[in-house]
């Protein structure tokens, strides 16, 4: 047998053991804040027409895909996202409801990518998404909830971020911007390429006024009374509105209790242009990238056929796991599992005995008597 049948493809792992436990415990804590919040559990395929992740939809590039074929000839991906799927799945079963709709959903997300730099091609995600509510209690809700969630899982030393994509996108339309360039200026920006951002606004011919507000957009950052320098910079209502939708959010999440964990970045913006305006990141010790991301899609439904607001989050289970292990989180897993030993002798009694510790939720083990 080909030694290489024993290993893993790169960028994929198994999972056993403890470790394995440990993550099912994450799984269920996470799961719980979820349920606490009244979301109602889905689940989606884990692969989908490619048309449901295409450039349209503004979710992940295509050269980032696992794509195949059926025998039909369709063209599938394993899905590299949720939140389409989720959004698919509301216009299809729930096209004419107007009531909120509360969903949440666990399950393994792939990503194409040579440019491993330590990440996984295939993780765990858990989400929820709130639709049918256009409204900032809504966006305060889901967004307690991410703070609920990590406290319940053992963090305690976490941020989430704040954005607005209206706040940028007004001062890209102040700015005269075509759709082309505000999408290259937000990959720019959102990769944290300020020489390539500054280029390309140069490379335009975006007047200079402008181009220094944009690139001071991703300055804006800190708590929300530090931001005022974002309201000066924007004159136009589309930012200034983006402005004051934050800070009523900031009161919403002070009743919650979550405003404590809240930062704000207007210069943060995420590589998924369905994003419609607030934008959130969380980010803990010990885990360079974010473990937490999500924000409003308000216009990604219409391209299913149903026109409702939405906004939601997913939780990468994976990162989650590292920082906890980074941190020295101890999570309260057992081992404890009861052996009894058996002989044909005794069989019946053994089994007996087991079956009355299982039935009072102790694990136990029957192995037979090795005789020497």
């Amino acid at each position: 047998m080909s030694q290489r049948l024993l290993h893993t493809p790169e960028g994929v792992r198994d999972i056993y053991g403890r470790e394995y436990a440990r993550k099912l415990y994450v799984e269920e804590k996470l799961h719980e804040s979820i349920r606490l919040y009244g979301y109602e559990d889905i689940q989606t395929p884990t692969f989908e027409f490619f048309d449901v992740f295409s450039r349209e939809i503004g979710t992940t590039p295509s050269k980032d895909l696992y794509k195949f074929f059926d025998k039909e000839g369709n063209t599938l991906v394993l899905r590299p996202d949720f939140t389409p799927s989720i959004a698919r799945c509301a216009a299809k079963y729930f096209c004419d409801e107007r009531v909120p709709l509360r969903f949440g959903y666990v399950g393994n997300a792939f990503i194409n990518t040579s440019n491993l730099q330590g990440k996984l091609k295939e993780v765990t995600q858990m989400g929820a998404e709130f639709i049918n509510d256009a409204s900032v209690e809504a966006d305060a809700e889901v967004i307690s909830l991410v703070v609920q969630a990590l406290r319940n899982v053992g963090l305690k030393q976490f941020q989430v971020t704040v954005g607005e994509v209206e706040y940028f996108k007004g001062l890209c339309e102040e700015a005269g911007l075509d759709e082309e360039t505000e999408l290259d200026l937000r990959a720019c920006i959102s990769g944290k390429n300020y020489f390539a951002a500054q280029e390309l606004l140069q490379e335009r011919k975006v007047a200079e006024e402008y181009q220094d507000r944009l690139l001071k957009v991703a300055d804006l950052f800190g708590d929300l009374d530090s931001l005022q320098e974002a309201r000066e910079m924007a004159g136009n209502p589309r930012s200034l509105a983006a402005v004051a939708r934050l800070e009523k959010l900031r009161s919403v999440l002070e009743l919650y209790g979550a405003a404590d964990y809240i930062s704000y970045d207007l210069g943060m913006l995420s590589k998924y242009r369905y994003y419609t305006g607030v934008i959130i990141k969380a980010y803990t010790y010990g885990v360079g990238e974010a473990i937490v991301k999500g924000g409003r899609y308000d216009r990604l439904l219409q391209q299913f056929g149903k026109s409702a607001p939405a906004v939601g989050f997913v939780m990468v289970i994976d990162s989650i796991m590292e920082a906890l292990a980074r941190q020295n989180v101890e999570l309260p897993i057992s081992n404890n599992v009861e052996r009894i030993v058996y002989s044909q002798n005794d069989f019946q009694e053994k089994l007996a005995e087991a079956r009355r510790l299982r039935a009072q939720g102790i694990p136990v083990t029957l192995e037979q008597c090795q005789s020497l």
